[in-house]
């Protein structure tokens, strides 16, 4: 991917470009370090940027933390950003096959909906002007939850990007490639 040279301050602030800064560290990242076993026994603490890094860290991490598993980690998030997340558990084929033969046999889950006329009626005494105050927090609600996760994600976005050119750093030092490529 190319980034631009020239950001407006809006394009600086923007979700894609965030995205797009992490997505080329971590390809940089990827094509410098050639032999990512050199990493595994090199200590986060020497590194004030990477060792700040420990509240990002995963829970299947060694506590101690190395430069690899944040290569790995990094690496990731890159395939969980351009692929998707994957699902946490996905179906055999006889639960699918269990799970057919019981909607043809009519043998699902039973579980209570309410009616839509049993709602209309309790809901028939307030008026249609305080259902509308209603539908209007609630879509000011979401637009503040949404500002809250897109603020959170540039945020952690801007953080793991640094992490990674932080990483390609500290590999090009320990291979002694210290002023390549910058």
């Amino acid at each position: 991917m190319l980034q631009l040279l020239t950001e407006t301050p809006r394009q600086k602030n923007s979700l894609f470009t965030a995205m797009d800064r992490f997505l080329c560290a971590v390809n940089t990242m990827d094509q410098t370090v050639m032999v990512p076993s050199v990493l595994r026994d090199v200590p986060l603490d020497e590194d004030s940027e990477m060792s700040s890094a420990m509240s990002l860290k995963s829970s299947d991490m060694d506590e101690e933390g190395d430069m690899y598993s944040y290569y790995q980690l990094l690496k990731s998030i890159r395939g969980n950003i351009e692929w998707g997340v994957p699902q946490a558990a996905k179906k055999t084929r006889e639960e699918e096959d269990e799970e057919e033969e019981n909607r043809r046999m009519g043998c699902g889950k039973i579980t209570r909906v309410n009616s839509s006329t049993s709602l209309a009626s309790t809901s028939y005494s307030s008026s249609s002007s305080s259902s509308s105050e209603a539908e209007d927090e609630e879509d000011e609600d979401l637009q503040k939850q949404l500002q809250f996760h897109l603020t959170g994600l540039h945020g952690v976005l801007s953080k793991l990007t640094v992490q990674a050119n932080s990483l390609t750093n500290r590999y090009k030092q320990e291979v002694g490639m210290g002023g390549w490529g910058q």
